[in-house]
């Protein structure tokens, strides 16, 4: 590597001697004199040949760098804006392929509201994919990873700040129907894993978006709550309430048999920040995203990689030109001695 570039093919380079030949070559044209001191005194014509033969390595030079595939390493640099690293964790079960509330529900009687429910509604997928896809949009900032979870959890986007990625992996969780099951336990567990090895630079958040819950064992409660004080993460809870299905703020013991309630009232004894949002209608689940938005807008370091830039195309357009400039002279100089 020389002064911050290095060469994909380093071993081509010993071809640059080849730039002496034009130096070296001798002009063999017949000359009608008997004796070359009869000539008269030619400086244009000198300095027209050595700008030739300059010109001549130049080119071969140019071809012998592009070769060699010159280019400026790859690189991390370190950049400071305003946002979080937000690990988007969204259910992809069947129940998610449902509908939600439809806007004038409140309006409705409970029959009225069960039957339409079914063909007016947003889909609860569809719906919670459109916010979140506007949500990272509107935080260029960020650093988005995106998951999906059933009965396993699915990887889709590390955390990146590249806007297309993370909108392409949030896209690709409408592909195919939900699963039947649903576990949120290891999805966690899966989620905060992605924080292992990162440095810590700034506000860290996992926005679940789920419309179920779960009763958890000790096991996985204890692994939550290590995981998420060691690496210092909030967590964010969308609730997306089904017809029917219980508020998370159900008093009373007997609640505690409720999925949904047992999980909320375990993430609310977390030592870790912890917010929920009951989203009924699509209009609700507007209003948590924008509220995740506004609260989440801090200081961040993050470390950008900078990928390798090739340079061997702009010596093989200086290597063009030069040979344009080299074609141009030589048929003024036979235009010159015809």
């Amino acid at each position: 590597m020389i002064a911050g570039i290095d060469f994909l093919r380093p071993g081509l380079l010993a071809l640059l001697p080849l730039a002496l030949l034009p130096w070296l070559a001798r002009g063999r044209d017949a000359i009608p004199y008997a004796h070359v001191a009869w000539l008269p005194p030619d400086p244009l014509g000198r300095a027209a040949g050595r700008l030739l033969r300059a010109l001549g390595a130049l080119l071969i030079a140019s071809l012998v760098i592009a070769l060699a595939s010159p280019g400026r390493p790859e690189s991390v640099e370190v950049r400071t804006g305003r946002g979080a690293e937000i690990q988007l964790l969204i259910d992809r079960s069947r129940s998610m392929d449902e509908r939600m509330l439809p806007s004038d529900w409140r309006t409705l009687s409970p029959h009225e509201i069960r039957h339409q429910t079914r063909s007016r509604g947003p889909i609860k997928s569809q719906s919670a994919r459109e916010l979140l896809s506007s949500f990272v949009a509107q935080r260029p900032d960020d650093r988005f990873a995106v998951s999906f979870f059933s009965a396993s959890t699915l990887h889709v986007v590390p955390f990146t700040q590249h806007d297309e990625v993370v909108q392409a992996g949030i896209a690709a969780g409408g592909i195919h129907r939900g699963l039947s099951e649903t576990d949120v336990g290891r999805a966690l567990i899966s989620s905060i894993a992605r924080f292992d090895k990162r440095p810590y630079s700034g506000s860290r958040i996992i926005l679940l978006v789920s419309d179920g819950g779960a009763r958890l064992d000790e096991d996985t409660r204890l692994a939550i709550r290590a995981g998420l004080e060691r690496h210092r993460i909030a967590l964010y809870w969308i609730y997306l309430k089904g017809f029917n299905r219980p508020d998370l703020d159900m008093p009373g013991e007997a609640s505690e048999a409720i999925p949904e309630v047992a999980l909320h009232r375990f993430f609310a004894s977390l030592p870790t920040p912890y917010h929920a949002y009951q989203a009924e209608s699509s209009e609700d689940l507007a209003a948590a995203v924008e509220d995740v938005g506004r609260q989440q807008n801090y200081p961040l370091d993050f470390e950008e990689r900078i990928p390798r830039q090739d340079y061997g195309r702009a010596f093989i357009a200086a290597g063009l030109v030069l040979a344009g400039l080299l074609l141009a002279l030589g048929r003024l100089r036979l235009g010159a001695l015809a």
